[in-house]
């Protein structure tokens, strides 16, 4: 029998899980949707069935998939569940079994089960196949109409171990590229890099040492290189097993960021280390030769997770600047050039993806608008012009808290920034949410079209779009 959630601010409010799996086939909709506009965006994000045992995070809540079709100027709805091992058993029994944060909260009915993940951090369209994502574990596959639950994908049973929430498609090669950390048991400092060709055939897998265990949620790719950023929010199974935070903020460790050519193997990574930050998302990043740009979001610490004694770490730097790495590998030094861009707290940038891991001009963020309650709270969606450094933003207003801007191009050969972005908004004053439309090249104009669900989408982390065929 299902009880009332706790309260938990990841379980309240615009947080708040919704109870059930719907569909809507014909949205209403203000505004004018570009025709041609055609195409399935998905959003996927933590929607807990029941209330969680233990202590409760963000990250813990099982995935459900958020799907918004468009096609000759209508938009149809649907949500789904991703109906993993722990959702089925939960399921059946009526209640939470399974712990987020420590595992001696979890019932002992299923103490020591193996199961396939949560699946609630990302969904990518790769070889043919919907693949939700999150970082402990295999990828789980998704009919892309109807949004049934297939399984686990393990690439025809040669993955081993995790895949990141993360991978990067090569816009060159139609290649998909992931990583997985804690690869030979939990919190472990062993990683591995692989690489998916265009037809979804795992062709290249290797395993190497970080310098430390750590979350990893992300990583970076260029046309000729792949960046492994191991930062001091570190992994510890034996803080796990004491009742303590199992990941947590160690400012005493450097960020130690391994870079590997695309030539190369994980035996040719060479570590560059630098002051203790955090990266939850990159931007974008290129390289020419030998000299490589990222323009990521960084942390002065890592938000979300306590110190590694369970005490809180300092709120003043939990807010995300636009920021610049520069790599030189020609240089005899392990050292990088940290240059901040941008003054405004940001997160969740994105880019036009035909230029993923090229030099490019135009990026795409969310950030604290002028009417913002308070510094961290995005309210805001920015076009970044790497070109002259200017910011063009739309701010939603104080009670509106948009997801990501995905990009997608008027057509395959439109130039660089010539699309649209879509985005979902929640709305607090009517507790519902909504998806906008809007130009890419003229953000701060506002929507070309808005659909409206009569529901809250719960905030969640990440979408992508799939073109129509």
């Amino acid at each position: 029998m299902a009880t009332p959630l706790p309260k938990h601010p990841n379980l309240q409010g615009a947080y708040q899980p919704i109870q059930f799996e719907c569909d809507a086939p014909d949205l209403v909709i203000k505004g004018e949707l570009p025709a041609d506009l055609y195409g399935t965006f998905y959003r996927n994000g933590p929607n807990p069935q029941y209330a969680p045992r233990g202590d409760y995070h963000w990250f813990a809540g099982d995935g459900m998939i958020h799907a918004f079709h468009i096609e000759n100027g209508r938009v149809a709805y649907k949500n789904r569940w991703v109906k993993t091992t722990k959702w089925e058993l939960e399921h059946a029994a009526g209640r939470g079994l399974f712990s987020g944060m420590n595992p001696l909260d979890t019932d002992e009915s299923v103490q020591g089960l193996a199961t396939n993940g949560l699946a609630n951090t990302n969904i990518v369209w790769h070889g043919g196949k919907l693949l939700a994502l999150e970082e402990a574990h295999a990828p789980f596959e998704l009919d892309p109409t109807s949004l049934e639950s297939k399984g686990p994908w393990t690439f025809g049973n040669t993955l081993v171990g995790p895949m990141t929430a993360h991978p990067k498609m090569d816009p060159e090669t139609g290649e998909m590229i992931f990583f997985g950390y804690s690869v030979d048991g939990m919190l472990s400092n062993k990683m591995s890099y692989h690489v998916v060709n265009r037809h979804g055939e795992l062709t290249t897998s290797a395993f190497f040492d970080a310098p430390y265990g750590a979350m990893v949620h992300d990583f970076i790719v260029t046309r000729d290189f792949v960046l492994f950023p191991i930062m001091p929010l570190t992994a510890s199974l034996d803080r796990a097993m004491q009742g303590k935070p199992p990941f947590a903020w160690e400012p005493d460790k450097q960020n130690m960021i391994g870079i590997m050519p695309r030539s190369g193997s994980v035996e040719d990574i060479r570590w560059f280390e630098g002051d203790p930050s955090y990266v939850f998302h990159p931007m974008n990043a290129f390289n020419v030769g030998n000299k490589i740009t990222c323009d990521v979001s960084q942390y002065g610490a890592a938000p979300l997770f306590p110190n590694a004694d369970g005490s809180k770490s300092d709120p003043a730097k939990a807010l995300a600047k636009l920021t610049r790495w520069h790599f030189d590998l020609d240089q005899p030094t392990n050292s990088y050039k940290v240059e901040q861009l941008d003054d405004v707290a940001c997160e969740f940038g994105r880019l036009d993806e035909r230029h993923s891991g090229l030099a490019y001009r135009y990026g795409y963020m969310l950030c604290a608008g002028a009417s913002a309650s308070k510094p961290s709270s995005l309210n805001a969606i920015a076009r970044v012009d790497h070109h002259t450094g200017q910011r063009q933003t739309l701010d939603l207003g104080a009670h509106m808290t948009p997801s990501e801007a995905v990009f997608v191009p008027r057509a395959d050969d439109a130039p660089e920034g010539t699309g649209y972005l879509l985005a979902n908004v929640y709305d607090a004053t009517i507790d519902k949410s909504h998806l906008i439309v809007l130009d890419a090249e003229n953000v701060a104009a506002g929507p070309l079209a808005t659909a409206y669900l009569d529901h809250r989408m719960p905030l969640g982390f990440h979408g992508n779009w799939r073109p129509g065929q």
